[in-house]
């Protein structure tokens, strides 16, 4: 039994276009849904799971009204478009579902995969990133081609990128959606940033208040040394005397600071050690 239907359109450049004239109507047709396989190039790795038992709902009730997107391979059919179609019928127990079978290669493929899943809301940034990632690395894109190709800006497009640098547990927490795009794209460069991650979890910080976080860890306040406290070259002299070196010590206001020994040789070095152990 064959069916007609229409693509949506507006998806970027669009399903409808990567496959052809919609006018022609493909003609789609039902197939064992065990015979189906996910498609390789899937950048979408987590399923929302009330949608997901959401779509299953409607399946049971009217079944799949937009058909799954598939190509041949050898004596199964791999899905181009319609994962999430495919896991709630089989969740629903159907065993047949309706497919449109089209004529794609490796980069077509590729390409469906990241229009269909990049215009969905809770595909997360860096699952958008790593599809963007494999046209760059397998297929020589450049930033423009892929930003053109979405219809995304290409500044969008290198932000979305660079989340790919950030530390493994702070790109975990953009994938469980702790942190956005917006967030990570703040915490890239930074030594530190899986720290200041997890105080932007804790405090629910907004991407703007993230910001202000990240320029005072930056900026750290400098403290002004004290060099001319009488008590300070008092504990100065007595150490020189003990130790036989020239003792010198940056105090600072917030009651941190250093102690430095200046010694000229290993004898020297040795005695100090010497000192230390003796006192304490």
């Amino acid at each position: 039994m064959t069916n007609t239907f229409k693509l949506k359109k507006g998806l970027g450049r669009g399903l409808s276009s990567l496959i052809g004239d919609t006018s022609t109507n493909p003609k789609s047709n039902k197939v064992s849904i065990s015979s189906i396989i996910r498609n390789k190039f899937q950048p979408r790795k987590n399923f929302n799971k009330e949608q997901m038992d959401e779509l299953t709902n409607s399946i049971k009730e009217r079944g799949i009204i937009q058909p799954i997107i598939v190509r041949r391979q050898s004596d199964k059919y791999e899905i181009i478009a319609g994962e999430r179609r495919w896991q709630a019928a089989q969740n629903a127990g159907l065993h047949e579902v309706p497919v449109v079978e089209i004529e794609a290669d490796d980069l077509k493929s590729l390409e469906f995969a990241i229009v269909e899943n990049v215009q969905r809301d809770d595909l997360n940034s860096i699952e958008e990133a790593n599809g963007y990632k494999r046209l760059i690395d397998e297929f020589k894109y450049d930033h423009e081609k892929v930003a053109k190709f979405i219809g995304k800006s290409r500044t969008h497009i290198t932000n979305c990128l660079r989340l790919l640098s950030l530390p493994t547990e702070v790109i975990k927490l953009i994938e469980e959606k702790k942190l956005s795009q917006g967030h990570g794209k703040v915490l890239v460069g930074l030594e530190n940033s899986y720290q200041i991650a997890k105080k932007i979890v804790e405090k629910k910080l907004s991407v703007r208040q993230a910001e202000n976080l990240v320029r005072i860890y930056k900026s750290p306040k400098k403290f002004k040394v004290i060099t001319n406290d009488s008590n300070i070259k008092a504990l100065e002299k007595s150490l020189q005397e003990k130790t036989g070196l020239t003792a010198k010590i940056h105090h600072q206001k917030n009651n941190k600071g250093t102690l430095f020994f200046e010694y000229n040789n290993t004898d020297q070095l040795d005695r100090l050690v010497m000192v230390i152990k003796a006192n304490y």
